[in-house]
């Protein structure tokens, strides 16, 4: 039952030889017991299920209990007699022997190889040693696999193939395996919690004609039928606001997967998942508060504390979170006082002076933006809101009261990486028309001659949007600070890659 092959092979050659091996016993099981991939098996309990149920089983007993189980075939001794079965609850040994096994299950034992899907019925002990064992009376072989399994011990240390062949990293590592369960239970946790707080879950359309709410470059694909160029969702932003409109609820939610044809890194996937909220009568410091509320509530779900190991640093997720202004944030890292500064020249010179490269015609608000990434954002480890952002890079915010240049916006910054973003929302026409036209125009100049104006949008918000606060969080980045991830592709089951080289 070894796939371990002579160390005297190359790699290469001990795989053909592996995978011949393994295509000779199919062909001989096809031969002598029919259908190796059977379509109806039924076990009675998982391994999981077995442990609890026989927690109190002591050691050197046997039961009368007969049982029923499947899983894939991870190790195995002495010819097969003991087997380790894993299915996805955990493991349960197998015992295979003449004087409690027939012959006829007994004779399957040298056509199984690791990695085979077995399943067994038998009788359910605990050995001397205290290990949770069934005595097989009947083997079946469910699916026999043609490719053997990485090495038990490493997995795969190929970090790129395991982002490749995530069925073979999740198969052979621990760390992979409750990273996902984990990812699972955070975005089940976020439902419940919005659910709970009242918000009404929706959908909206990934396929646009006029692609907006963010500002980015989005993936591009034709309807056929409709005869109609069309774009991947880069935000929900405007089909959620029309659902606000609508009056269907005050309170609405989207858990949605993104496309932004853009850049890969650590922190970025084209594709990803965001949480978008909308909340009528509510504004951005209410947003602030469901945030720290949701973040410390999915800290307590994964880990049973707000308190969370990230790395090296131990981050805080009990709220209140620390608030600060985006003007005050750079005035204290840098003595640049932007609220003193009236123009945008100005603010291109007192940039320049500080040593700072902006662009020729950066805007005010732009400079701002530009020296807060530059030697804020790096400093923010533990949770905090950064508030007051400018105008400018803000089209869809209401104004700070007596600050034109300023809007009632935030970002939530955890280990220097935004987590989510979120405004007072603009709901006057006339602005919010304004802004968009302005930003069009914008995008025109920089080449993105394809960007339209979102007439629909326009004409909903005619209609009469009430006051709202709304929220977007990156679930992913959320994800990989709760679990413990260095990459996003850590907690993207099958993250964007490049092809694989001939």
């Amino acid at each position: 039952m070894s796939d371990k092959p002579t160390e005297t092979k190359t790699e290469t050659a001990l795989s053909s030889d592996v995978t011949e091996v393994r295509a000779q016993k199919l062909a001989r099981l096809r031969e002598t017991i029919g259908d190796v991939y059977p379509a109806h098996f039924h076990r009675s309990h998982t391994s999981a299920e077995l442990a609890e149920k026989y927690a109190d089983l002591v050691p050197d007993t046997e039961t009368e209990d007969r049982v029923t189980v499947a899983g894939r075939v991870y190790s195995a001794r002495n010819s097969g007699m003991f087997i380790d079965l894993h299915d996805a609850s955990g493991k349960i040994q197998i015992f295979s022997h003449k004087d409690t096994t027939p012959e006829e299950a007994r004779a399957l034992l040298p056509m199984i190889d690791l990695g085979d899907i077995i399943g067994v019925t038998g009788v359910i002990r605990r050995t001397k040693r205290g290990e949770l064992t069934i005595n097989a009376q009947e083997i079946t072989m469910l699916t026999k696999a043609l490719l053997p399994m990485p090495e038990k011990w490493h997995g795969l240390s190929d970090i790129e193939l395991r982002y490749r062949k995530r069925h073979l990293d999740i198969m052979t590592n621990e760390d992979s395996k409750l990273r996902f369960r984990q990812r699972s239970r955070i975005i089940s946790g976020v439902r419940r919690f919005m659910e709970e707080d009242g918000f009404m879950e929706v959908e909206t359309p990934m396929l646009h004609s006029v692609y907006g709410g963010a500002t980015a470059e989005p993936f591009k694909t034709h309807h056929n039928t409709l005869k109609l160029d069309m774009y991947l969702r880069i935000a929900p932003e405007l089909f959620l606001k029309r659902t606000l409109v609508s009056g269907l609820s005050d309170k609405v939610f989207e858990i949605n997967r993104n496309f932004r044809n853009e850049g890969v890194s650590t922190r970025h996937n084209p594709e990803f998942t965001m949480m978008e909220c909308y909340w009528a009568y509510a504004d951005y410091e209410d947003m602030m508060d469901l945030v720290e509320r949701l973040f410390a509530s999915l800290a307590e779900t994964i880990h049973g504390s707000t308190d969370v190991a990230y790395g090296e640093q131990t981050l805080s997720f009990k709220g209140p979170f620390r608030r600060v202004p985006m003007p005050d944030a750079v005035k204290e890292a840098t003595g640049i006082d932007f609220m003193a500064i009236g123009t945008d020249d100005e603010a291109r010179a007192a940039a320049k002076a500080a040593g700072f490269e902006v662009e020729k015609d950066a805007t005010w608000g732009e400079c701002l933006a530009f020296i807060f990434e530059e030697k804020v954002e790096g400093t923010l480890i533990q949770p905090s809101h950064v508030t007051h952002f400018p105008k400018d890079i803000s089209p869809f915010a209401k104004e700070v009261p007596g600050e034109p240049r300023l809007v009632e916006r935030f970002e939530t910054y955890c280990n220097a990486w935004e987590i989510g973003n979120a405004f007072s929302e603009l709901n006057d026409p006339e602005e919010q028309r304004r802004r968009m036209v302005e930003q069009l125009e914008q995008a025109h100049a920089r080449g993105e001659k394809e960007k339209q104006l979102d007439d629909e949008f326009l004409d909903a918000i005619d209609q009469g949007m009430p006051p709202a606060g709304g929220l977007g969080i990156g679930i992913d980045r959320l994800i990989m600070l709760l679990t413990n991830a260095p990459s996003i592709r850590d907690v993207i089951l099958f993250p964007a890659r490049r092809a694989k080289a001939d």
